[in-house]
């Protein structure tokens, strides 16, 4: 095994985590016993929880929840937990507000990241800005979530921030796309001064010649810094008779400049297979959203979509999964340049 390890990590003793059953095939994650963790109707008026982030909070867990309302639109709901796998979830929508404190609800919110830069933790979502886009939101002690700009126009989604600035900007990652189910899409990184104004757009990488990738992809949980560089999780796309099919796949970027691919797993790392992440409002989907990580064992635990419909959770180790990205990366010219055409 490598000696990779994380970088700028902590120790997280009560990650969730079952050990790896014997006759894993393919990539080193396998799946929590007991999935899904987040079952249909948690939550008096939601009938769905899915595509939701997490991460550790005072000790203890802190997630913000996509749900859909019995009315079919979807809004972000707040959620705390001892374990990371048994949530007690609020019953009411997150009370956004504006920089003067003024109620500032977004028409919807769906596909939620969360993510701690320095002493905030920020919320992205897709959202209604005259079309799809990116909604955001900053918060330090989970009660009061004020909104901020908006950092692009439309359309556009999966936007996802990195856990710390580099070369002194904040950087996020989004899917520029259209305002339907978007039948296309790359990965693209954009960098701020302030949270506001978002600029030095970069093209990170895009769909391929990899049947479960060769529609879409997106990005998934906040990027993992690690000595290797930066470990991401996100989602490709392909397409069948009877609709998409989304799955997990891994990437592993360089850390001072992100937008450069340094290895791709050419091969998924989770591709839907149990009942649940087949059967569902919207079938064969797995959608990564968040990760927890312990620095002292190396463990990781990845949250993912399923089938709209569920919360799942797989888990890994750090060093095997990076063996596992680097020993089946395959990159294109595209992947290793710096993005700019």
């Amino acid at each position: 095994m490598s000696d990779v390890r994380f970088i700028n990590g902590q120790n997280l003793p009560n990650i969730p985590w079952q050990e790896k059953p014997e006759g894993i095939v393919g990539a080193p994650i396998w799946r929590h016993s007991e999935n899904p963790i987040i079952k249909r109707n948690p939550v008096k008026g939601v009938s769905r929880i899915f595509n939701s982030a997490v991460m550790p909070y005072e000790g203890k867990f802190v997630g913000v929840f996509r749900g859909e309302q019995n009315n079919g639109i979807p809004h972000i709901y707040l959620g705390f937990s001892d374990d990371a796998i048994n949530w007690n979830i609020n019953e009411e929508k997150i009370p956004f507000v504006d920089e003067n404190g003024n109620p500032f609800m977004p028409k919807y919110a769906y596909d939620p990241r969360l993510v701690k830069v320095e002493d905030t933790y920020y919320v992205m979502w897709c959202t209604d800005f005259y079309g799809a886009s990116i909604g955001m939101a900053k918060t330090k002690d989970f009660k009061t979530f004020v909104r901020i700009e908006n950092p692009f126009i439309p359309f556009n989604r999966n936007a996802v921030l990195f856990p710390r600035k580099v070369n002194g900007n904040f950087m996020m990652l989004s899917r520029p796309s259209d305002s339907g189910h978007t039948p296309f899409g790359d990965i693209f990184l954009s960098e701020s001064p302030d949270m506001v104004y978002w600029g030095k757009h970069r093209h990170v990488m895009g769909r391929n010649d990899k049947w479960w990738e060769n529609i879409k992809i997106g990005g998934g949980a906040a990027p993992i810094e690690t000595s290797e560089g930066w470990l991401l999780f996100y989602h490709g796309v392909t397409g069948t008779c009877n609709g998409f099919v989304y799955s997990i796949g891994g990437a592993i970027l360089d850390i001072d400049n992100p937008s450069i691919v340094k290895y791709r797993c050419s091969n998924y790392l989770i591709t839907p297979e149990e009942w649940y992440e087949e059967r569902g409002f919207t079938p064969n989907v797995c959608f990564p959203c968040a990760t927890l990580c312990d620095d002292a064992t190396g463990r990781i635990a990845i949250y993912y979509g399923a089938a709209d419909s569920y919360v799942g959770v797989a888990y890994t180790k750090l060093d095997e999964i990076v063996e596992y990205i680097k020993n089946n990366s395959s990159l294109s010219e595209s992947d290793t340049e710096i993005g700019i055409r």
